[in-house]
């Protein structure tokens, strides 16, 4: 199994604890997600240190104040980095009091672009802001792989496999009270279906109330598996196989 969002620098444990539990119970590579330049750069040091760490570098909505030009310049420094497998998080947040719309609009627009000019896929962190975020990947992010990341848009759905992108369910799809988000899992083709955690994040049922990690991802897929009718060695295979696509590892 392969966990295809996680955060290691904010979770508690070290990161060799974090990816030695990943390892026990089968999870085999981690992409860790940046979410401004020092998180970013972080990412690319775990993916050094260990083999089954990738990197993703991005600037998060929430981040984004006086998003500028030296700051494009830098994650597209960091972008490059071959240990970089993706662009982002990015989009648009207006859930929390973060960063003006504006300047996430400019950091949104840059992550699109260097995604687009290094050939590396884009993930998508959006809230309450979905109009936007559709809106913005439709008319700029044509020709360029787009990651929903935590999915939480099962009402439109079809929309979204309608312009290719893939979806990729958290543990909040585990929660009793999603159940339309349940029967989304369900429905996602094959070939556009990833997993992940969010650690420290969105901690599956199983273990709600808990800080997540990179390992809890395996609770998710079971669930994804049982609501889809298959065996979790299946499913495992499927997003194995959807992830070396995607992110080239």
């Amino acid at each position: 199994m392969i966990d295809s969002h996680t955060h290691l620098d904010l979770c508690e444990a070290s990161n060799e604890e974090l990816v030695a539990e990943a390892l026990e119970v089968g999870v085999t590579k981690i992409l860790t997600v940046g979410t401004d330049a020092s998180s970013s750069r972080g990412a690319l040091a775990a993916a050094a240190e260990f083999d089954s760490v990738f990197a993703a570098v991005g600037h998060h909505p929430n981040n984004a104040t006086g998003f500028s030009g030296a700051d494009r310049a830098e994650l597209r420094e960091l972008a490059a980095d071959p240990l970089c497998h993706a662009v982002g998080e990015t989009g648009f947040d207006q859930y929390r009091e973060g960063a003006p719309l504006e300047d996430q609009r400019l950091a949104f627009e840059a992550q699109i672009e260097i995604a687009g000019e290094l050939g590396k896929p884009l993930i998508i962190h959006t809230r309450d802001a979905d109009d936007l975020s559709i809106e913005m990947l439709r008319e700029r992010a044509k020709d360029v792989r787009v990651i929903l990341h935590c999915f939480t848009m099962p009402t439109r759905l079809q929309e979204c496999l309608a312009e290719g992108w893939w979806i990729s369910f958290a543990g909040n799809v585990t929660y009793p009270k999603a159940s339309e988000l349940a029967a989304a899992a369900a429905l996602v083709p094959d070939d556009r279906l990833l997993v992940e955690t969010d650690a420290p994040y969105l901690t599956p049922q199983l273990h709600r109330g808990e800080r997540n990690t990179p390992a809890h991802v395996v609770h998710t897929a079971e669930f994804v598996a049982e609501q889809r009718g298959v065996d979790y060695a299946s499913f495992d295979r499927l997003v194995e196989r959807n992830a070396a696509d995607l992110f080239g590892w």
